[in-house]
């Protein structure tokens, strides 16, 4: 099989190995292949794939869409190495809450499964990175949230000291402002 499916401490976020095949001129591997992924546990058809790039120390997230347009996304990095962390929303999860992270780069080539129901984010840990994402709902702005990325309840450590950080993202509110919020 092309691919080493790993369950995380959260099963339901699970951590894909692909098979690498290289040599003196370069490499090749498969990032997807729909009937492996469904027999590990991963279903549902991806619409959209999202790529983004920034420098070192830069912190994006913790990002989610609210119902109906929540996605479930597989994260990869094609350049440098970050830190991929997803926080479980599930109100009536056993893990509400907590948090799993792994490093993410162009060397391990892993990718990371995120269901519906989580937030994301991650931080930059090389000069630059360039992030690749498959979501399986579209993009629909009036339904973006978040969760504010230094929330002490979920206490994530970021293996950075200083983020940079975008307006919106310092801004989002805390899991029990959200809790209340979305959870009446």
């Amino acid at each position: 099989m092309p691919f080493e499916f790993k369950k995380t401490k959260i099963p339901e976020v699970i951590l894909i190995k692909p098979k690498v095949f290289g040599d003196e001129r370069g490499f090749f591997l498969e990032t997807y292949k729909k009937e492996d992924f469904e027999n590990a546990g991963i279903k549902g058809e991806f619409v959209q794939d999202n790529h983004s790039k920034s420098s070192y120390g830069v912190l994006r997230g913790l990002h989610f869409q609210k119902e109906p347009y929540a996605q479930a996304k597989i994260v990869r990095c094609i350049k440098g190495v970050i830190y991929d962390v997803a926080v479980d929303l599930r109100r009536n999860s056993p893990t509400f809450g907590q948090w799993v992270g792994v490093v993410l780069s162009e060397f391990n080539k892993h990718q990371l499964y995120i269901p519906r129901g989580f937030a994301h984010g991650f931080c930059v840990l090389s000069d630059e990175a360039e992030v690749v994402y498959k979501v399986d709902n579209k993009y629909a702005p009036e339904y973006e949230c978040g969760v504010i990325w230094n929330d002490k309840d979920i206490s994530i450590n970021w293996l950075i000291d200083e983020p940079i950080l975008s307006n919106k993202d310092k801004q989002w509110h805390t899991l029990k402002e959200l809790n209340n919020e979305l959870f009446k």
